[in-house]
């Protein structure tokens, strides 16, 4: 604001010294105003030819337009600054409100936990004293006594109108408790903090029924259009799978009560699906609040009912619902409450946290309403065209057909048309095969090349598998950055041949033959939880001899949950082919992929304690078989389930080759990911190193040692702070700088690289070996770095300009400047070379 201020005094110091003071006519004013909206800085040519053009201006000299220009530039940048720093104070006051009523609400929760306790402590000391004073131990005491520890049974709910127009209210009146009151005790969520730039005030129960979380926040749209796009489940949360309003009545008060049935896709294939009936209140409060308000009809009578589906289990929903307040200055504030009993039961023992974790309810259902709300509203404030020409609107619904594709895959519901195959005697990977007329009406579209898809059927091979010790959100990105670790590049050609060519035949594996895959960013949500991109793989060459293939293939990408830091959030990486122009929003969508769930109880306090020995199902050695004690604490989940499910689309008479192609296919990417899992386990790479060394190298510790000896021996001077031996190796970790060491060999490959290397080159130290020398820079560097290295050998060090280098993912990073030296072991024969990039970036 004040850098604005004094610019803005400078350019009128610039025309008082020009002269006297212009006054601009109304005429002349628009004529500079409609250049200024043409080119808000324009040149001293334009100037001039403006004067030329514009006769009402030829009384005006060039210097004194030029000042108009500057001061009109001031008064925009003020203009947006005040605006932008009003919706600020805007926000800040709404979000002041916010705190001061959890702050109320918390005080009045502290206040009746205070008189419970006394009130308990009363009972005790009044129960001691009875049992001092008689012991009654006829038969009748003792059968009152085991009655009042009886569960009472409450009588069948009335279901007519009048009775649901009760249960209404009733419903009303828990939710606004558990919104606004104290009728559950309600926890901060771990990680979460509120903020002017958080997603608002979250929290999770503790020790209630079921699972509950609840969430404040503010959003910049009208609260009729709130309550519009949270009624309309399916479109924001990914496992609902469909909702159903079978019947609906008007109240007295302009409110709706309706009947619905929901159903919600299961998270993985070890599970069933889960099913509500519900009743819904829609109303209006007289402070001009919105409140849509849900709870199950289990128990109900003279009214209709919904009997149970096949494969689904009834959960119950518990008061929940949705409370909107208009906020001063516009926009809505937003109370979320998600209670619910998910019927753990229902599922074996190992899976039963994802069904009892609060962590994860608020994860997946209240987090999502407040993120998708606050995605529309920023998309209304600041609509944009995103990548490759999509508006957001646009790529939210491909992200949307993704999910609800990959969770048709997982569940494999009947009723869409899925059959199972008989099993090979082998009952790790389940094929369904779906052939239905609905089905196949999204996937054979005709293509602008002019050749129909080949496919008549849809194959889906999926299976379900515990790991342990391995961090989701790690995995994942493993998974996504390194596709050549597990995919199989003629799998790849063949889903890509099956939606835009004619007939071809089964793929054959061509293990290896990946050029390189390029990552070309599309869009991503606000708070980069969740984003989309097209995956390029180069230089595929020809599927088959008879069947000409692009070169390239793409994919479409919907990747979450990479963020290691965030608890109890799911890691999904899900994909499909598409075709190169990606023109067409009705594009066919077969979607395969990943998804990785946290099994940690220890999350979530409202979880009970549990101890899970998954080292048994892995199947991968002796060191599976290793304690998870061990490893207690360390880089957040120890738990998780990974499901895997990939579709391929078919012709009918290929069923039998595709069925055993697809199990061969799904059996090879679990040993892949049993073998990358375990690569990647803190039992593999401890925490105080940051890495394991690959066998052959020195101990971390040692190698630390020699880079900085070896720094202070060719440069002379120090490389880090300390030199003590029991800090060297984290103080070189944790260094600023990206460093990184390469072998001495005909093609040298990195070694090692501290955790700003890492990043650098977006990579993972397993994956690092992998990586050689000469393919991070482009030309220009390689020309440098090749005349200039033989100096290394020679005089131990050499110093390189500023450039660009290259990442794995083929991102450009810009350095200022680079040294190289050459590291000595103990017995001073050279072991490698290591190089310090200073002060990069991604360009």
């Amino acid at each position: 604001m004040m850098a604005v201020t004094s610019a803005c005094k400078g350019a009128s110091k610039e025309a008082m010294d020009n002269g006297k003071y212009v006054r601009y006519t109304p005429e002349q004013v628009e004529a500079l105003e409609r250049l200024y909206h043409e080119c808000p800085k324009p040149s001293s040519m334009r100037r001039q030819q403006l004067i030329r053009e514009c006769p009402i201006l030829s009384n005006i000299e060039p210097k004194q337009i030029k000042v108009w220009f500057q001061n009109r530039r001031c008064r925009e940048k003020q203009r947006k600054e005040a605006s932008r720093l009003q919706a600020v104070n805007r926000k800040l006051t709404a979000m002041n409100k916010l705190l001061m009523e959890e702050n109320d609400r918390l005080q009045k929760q502290v206040s009746q936990l205070v008189y419970e306790n006394s009130f308990f402590r009363q009972q005790t000391q009044n129960a001691q004293a009875t049992t001092l004073a008689t012991t009654d131990t006829s038969c009748e005491s003792v059968v009152t006594s085991g009655q009042h520890h009886l569960t009472p049974q409450h009588p069948p709910k009335d279901a007519s109108p009048a009775g649901l127009l009760s249960i209404a209210e009733e419903t009303l009146a828990e939710f606004l408790s558990k919104a606004t009151g104290t009728a559950v005790e309600w926890v901060q969520m771990p990680g979460m903090k509120p903020g002017p730039d958080s997603i608002g005030i979250v929290a999770i129960s503790h020790g209630c029924t079921g699972v509950a979380a609840r969430a404040c926040g503010l959003v910049g749209l009208d609260p009729t259009r709130v309550v519009e796009i949270l009624k309309d489940r399916p479109s924001w949360f990914r496992d609902c799978r469909a909702v159903d309003v079978v019947n609906a009545l008007s109240t007295g008060n302009g409110g709706t009560v309706e009947l619905l049935y929901m159903q919600l896709y299961a998270p993985t294939t070890l599970a069933p699906a889960r099913d509500f009936w519900l009743l819904r209140y829609t109303s209006a409060m007289e402070d001009g609040s919105l409140v849509v308000c849900e709870r199950s009809l289990n128990n109900t009578q003279n009214g209709p009912s919904m009997p149970p589906a096949p494969n689904f289990v009834r959960a119950e929903m518990l008061p929940s619902g949705y409370l909107i307040r208009p906020c001063e200055g516009g926009g809505s504030i937003i109370h979320i409450v998600d209670h619910m009993d998910l019927e753990p039961w229902s599922v074996p023992e190992v899976l039963r946290p994802l069904y009892e974790s609060s962590t994860l309810l608020a994860q997946k259902t209240t987090m999502a309403a407040l993120r998708h709300l606050r995605q529309i509203s920023q998309e209304v404030s600041q609509p944009s065209v995103s990548g490759w020409g999509r508006r957001p609107a646009a790529l939210r619904a491909f992200s949307q057909r993704l999910s609800k594709g990959f969770n048709e895959a997982v569940n494999g519901f009947t009723d869409e048309g899925w059959s199972m195959l008989e099993s090979d005697g082998v009952d790790d990977v389940t094929l369904l095969v779906n052939s239905s007329p609905a089905k196949m009406i999204g996937v054979n579209p005709s293509f602008s090349n002019g050749f129909p898809s080949m496919g008549t059927a849809i194959l889906c091979a999926k299976a379900s598998m515990l790991l342990q010790n391995v961090p989701p959100a790690i995995l994942l990105r493993f998974l996504r950055e390194h596709r050549s670790e597990w995919a199989d590049s003629g799998i790849d050609a063949y889903s890509a041949a099956a939606i835009k060519a004619g007939p071809c035949g089964l793929p054959i594996s061509r293990s290896g033959s990946f050029g390189g895959q390029v990552i070309l960013p599309l869009a991503h949500t606000i708070e980069h939880e969740e984003f989309m991109e097209v995956i390029k793989l180069e230089s595929m060459g020809h599927y088959r001899e008879d069947l000409i293939m692009p070169g390239d293939i793409f994919l479409l990408q919907l990747c979450s949950g990479v963020d290691e830091n965030t608890i109890g959030a799911s890691a999904e990486l899900i994909f499909t082919p598409i075709d190169a122009s990606f023109s067409d929003d009705d594009a066919p969508v077969v979607p395969s992929g990943f998804r990785i769930i946290p099994l940690d109880p220890g999350m979530d306090a409202s979880s009970p304690n549990r101890t899970l020995d998954l080292a048994s199902t892995l199947e991968v050695g002796a060191t599976g078989n290793r304690t998870s004690g061990d490893y207690s604490g360390r880089c957040g989940s120890t738990k998780s389930v990974m499901t895997i499910a990939f579709q391929f689309v078919y012709e009918i008479h290929l069923q039998e080759n595709v069925a055993t192609m697809a199990r061969q296919y799904v059996r090879s990417i679990i040993a892949s990911v049993q073998r990358v899992a375990l690569a990647l386990s803190p039992s593999r790479f401890g925490t105080h190193s940051g890495f394991r060394s690959p066998p052959g190298t020195p101990e971390a510790q040692t190698l630390a040692r020699w880079i900085c000896q070896s720094y202070r021996c060719y440069l002379g001077a120090e490389l880090l702070k300390t030199d003590a031996n029991e800090s060297m190796l984290k103080n070189l970790w944790l260094h600023s700088d990206a460093i990184l060491c390469c072998s001495l060999k005909a093609l040298p490959v990195f070694t090692f690289a501290n955790q700003a290397g890492l990043d650098m080159l977006e990579t993972t130290l397993v994956a690092l070996q992998d990586i050689t020398l000469e393919k991070i820079f482009d030309d220009n560097g390689r020309k440098a770095l090749f005349s200039e290295f033989p100096q290394v050998m020679q005089q131990g060090f050499m110093c390189l300009q500023g450039g660009i280098c290259l990442s794995s993912m083929g991102r450009p990073i810009s350095y200022e400047r680079a040294v190289a030296w050459k590291v000595l072991n103990d017995e001073e024969d050279a072991h490698c070379i290591c190089f310090m990039f200073f002060n990069w970036s991604f360009v």
